[in-house]
C-alpha cells in the first residue's frame, strides 16, 4: 500500500512539472518567492506624474518594529521591499507607487484624526527621524509619500485649543486665539441649525464639533487660522512630502460648499507657489454633483463608485461593463474640463468602510474583476492595505470603525495587534496570510501584483486618452486608451460565461496582439476574432 501511494505521489509531482511547463507558470524561486517572469509584464516602468497606484496604510495597524502591538513608521520601512523593491522589472514586490500614510501626529486617540500636535509625531509611531528615512526611501524607489492631514478640526488637547478655552474663559476678547475656532453665544444667538455644538465649560459660549466633542473646528474666517495651517503643510513640503490627502474637506465651511471650495482654492495655490506638483486628493465624502463642487482645487475620491453597493462592485458581479467604461469616460472627461492635471480617484474600500473582502468573494473572481476594473484604467488608484491578501473586517453589531482596520495578516511574526475597541472574530479574518500568499502563484497577492505590473507595462492605461467602447447586446465592455501615438484596448468579461468578440465591429483599430489577460480563464485572439473566458480581462495592442 506505502508502494503504490508513493507511485501516486510521484506521477503527480510529474504531472504539476509539466503542467507548469506547458503554461509556462514558475513556481517558487530559491528564497521561496513567487517571482512573475512573463516578458511582457516586465517591460513596465514606473508611471509619470501623478497617475499612479496608490496604497493607504493606517498606521497603526500594518506593521509592528518594536514588538509593543503598535504599527509604526519603522515598521513601513520594513515593508518596503514587500511594497516595492525599487526595481519594476525583479517581479518580487507588490509595486504600489505611493503611499498615503493616515495621520501620523501627536494625538490620544489611535486613529489620530484629533491632532494634539501637528509637528511632532506620535511617539508610538516613531520620530521625525523616522519619517525622514521613509521618504528617503520611497523616493530611492520612485514612491510617492503622502500624509493625511486633518485640518477642518484639531485634537481638544491641542494648544490651539486650549489657548481659545482659556481666552473665552477669562473673557480675553482682544487673546489672538479667542475667534480661533467655530463658536456662538448662547446668550446672544442661537445654534446654527444642523450642526453639533459643545459647551466651553464656565462660559455660555459653544465650540462646534460636528465630528465628536474632542475634535473642535476651526474658524477658517480668522487669518491667523489660515496662516497655522500653512506653515504645518509647509513643514512637511520641507521634509520632502509630496503631497496630502485632505480630510472632511467639505465641511471647512459647514453646508457652505462656495465658501469652502474658495478656501481650498486660496490654499493650495499658496501650497503649490511654494511646490508647484504637489499632489493632493481630497475626502467629499458624497455623490458626483457635490465632488465636482471642489474639482476646480483638486482631485477628489469618486466615493460614487466604491463600497458594496457602487459600481465598482455592481459591475465585477456579472454587471454592465458597458454602463462603468461610459461612466469613467464621461467622468474623466468632466473634470479635466475643470482644471488642467485633474484626475479620477477610484477605490473600493478605505479605512472608514467594511472591507471588500465581506462582498465581493474570491473564489467566484468577482474580487479579482472589481481590481481589474478600477486599477486597469485612468487616473490614481488607491489600494487599502491588506485588500491584496483579501482581509477582511467590518463594523458589525459593535459599530465600530476598529473592525474595518484591523491588523495587517503578514504570518511571519509581526507583533502587530488590533486596535482599541476592534471586536471582530479572527475566525472570520483571512486565512492565508502575506508570507503564504507571496509564495503562491494561485494567491490574490500575486494577482494584485500581475495587475499592477500590466498597467505600468502599457503605460496608455494610466495616461492616455480614454474612449469607451460600445458592445451591443453584451455586458462585456471596454476602452480603448491612446497615448503618444501608441493605443491599447482593454476588454472585461465580468459574465458567467466564455464570450467571442469581433473587434472589427467595435473598433477601426487594427489589433496585433494579446498584451495581458488577467482573470478566472484565457484568452485568444484569430484574426479579428477576441475570445475571452468568463470573468477575465484582456489588454491587446
Amino acid at each position: 500500500m506505502r508502494t503504490i501511494k508513493t507511485l501516486l505521489a510521484v506521477l503527480l509531482a510529474a504531472a504539476m512539472v509539466l503542467s507548469f511547463a506547458a503554461c509556462r507558470k514558475p513556481g517558487p524561486d530559491a528564497n521561496g518567492e513567487y517571482v512573475i517572469k512573463d516578458e511582457k509584464l516586465l517591460e513596465g516602468k514606473p508611471t509619470e506624474g501623478h497617475n499612479r497606484v496608490f496604497y493607504e496604510i493606517f498606521v497603526g495597524s500594518f506593521s509592528d518594529s518594536n514588538g509593543d502591538g503598535t504599527g509604526d513608521i519603522r515598521g513601513i520601512i520594513n515593508r518596503m521591499d514587500y511594497l516595492n523593491d525599487g526595481d519594476p522589472a525583479s517581479g518580487r514586490s507588490l509595486g504600489v507607487e505611493g503611499l498615503w500614510l493616515t495621520p501620523i501626529f501627536e494625538s490620544p486617540s489611535y486613529h489620530k484624526y484629533d491632532v494634539t500636535d501637528y509637528y511632532k509625531v506620535d511617539p508610538a509611531f516613531g520620530t521625525e527621524e523616522d519619517l525622514k528615512e521613509l521618504i528617503s526611501i520611497c523616493h530611492e524607489r520612485g514612491v510617492y509619500v503622502i500624509l493625511d492631514l486633518p485640518i477642518n478640526h484639531t485634537g481638544r488637547k491641542n494648544a490651539w485649543f486650549t489657548a481659545f478655552r482659556e481666552a473665552h474663559q477669562k473673557g480675553d476678547v482682544g487673546n489672538e486665539y479667542y475667534d480661533f475656532y467655530s463658536w456662538y453665544d448662547a446668550n446672544a444667538e442661537s445654534a446654527p441649525a444642523g450642526r453639533k455644538f459643545s459647551q466651553i465649560l464656565g462660559t455660555d459660549h459653544w465650540f462646534e464639533c460636528n465630528f465628536s466633542d474632542d475634535m473642535p473646528e476651526l474658524d477658517f474666517d480668522n487669518d491667523l487660522v489660515r496662516q497655522k495651517v500653512i506653515e504645518v503643510a509647509e513643514h512637511y513640503i520641507d521634509m520632502g512630502i509630496d503631497g496630502f490627502r485632505f480630510d472632511a474637506a467639505k465641511y471647512v465651511y459647514f453646508g457652505d460648499h462656495k465658501s469652502s471650495l474658495e478656501f481650498w482654492q486660496w490654499y493650495l495655490g499658496e501650497l503649490r507657489g511654494k511646490k508647484p506638483d504637489l499632489y493632493v486628493v481630497a475626502e467629499v465624502w458624497d455623490g458626483d454633483g457635490i465632488t465636482d463642487i471642489y474639482y476646480p482645487a483638486m482631485n477628489c475620491f469618486d466615493f460614487a463608485i466604491s463600497q458594496s453597493g457602487g459600481m465598482i462592485a455592481e459591475t465585477a458581479k456579472k454587471g454592465d461593463v458597458n454602463k462603468f467604461t461610459k461612466y469613467v469616460e464621461e467622468y474623466q472627461n468632466r473634470v479635466k474640463a475643470m482644471r488642467e492635471g485633474a484626475a479620477i480617484t477610484p477605490f473600493i474600500t478605505n479605512h472608514d468602510m467594511d472591507r471588500a473582502a465581506g462582498f465581493l468573494t474570491t473564489a467566484n473572481g468577482a474580487m479579482q474583476m472589481a481590481a481589474n476594473l478600477y486599477i486597469l484604467g485612468p487616473g490614481t488608484p488607491f489600494i487599502y492595505y491588506g485588500e491584496e491578501i483579501g482581509m477582511r473586517g467590518s463594523r458589525g453589531g459593535a459599530n465600530t470603525d476598529a473592525n474595518r482596520r484591523l491588523a495587517m495578516v503578514w504570518g511571519d511574526g509581526d507583533t502587530v495587534k488590533d486596535p482599541t475597541g476592534s471586536t471582530y472574530p479572527a475566525s472570520n479574518q483571512v486565512e492565508t496570510a502575506a508570507a503564504d500568499q507571496m509564495k503562491d502563484e494561485a494567491s490574490l497577492y500575486t494577482y494584485y501584483k500581475k495587475l499592477i505590473m500590466a498597467r505600468k507595462a502599457n503605460p496608455e492605461i494610466a495616461l492616455g486618452d480614454y474612449k469607451s467602447l460600445n458592445i451591443k447586446d453584451s455586458k462585456i465592455g471596454g476602452f480603448i486608451a491612446t497615448y503618444n501615438g501608441s493605443s491599447v484596448i482593454v476588454i472585461h468579461n465580468t459574465t458567467g460565461s466564455s464570450a467571442a468578440i469581433d473587434l472589427s465591429k467595435i473598433t477601426d483599430l487594427s489589433v496585433s496582439e494579446i498584451r495581458a489577460v488577467i482573470g478566472m480563464e484565457e484568452a485568444t485572439l484569430d484574426g479579428t476574432t477576441l475570445t475571452i473566458g468568463s470573468m477575465t480581462s484582456v489588454i491587446l495592442k
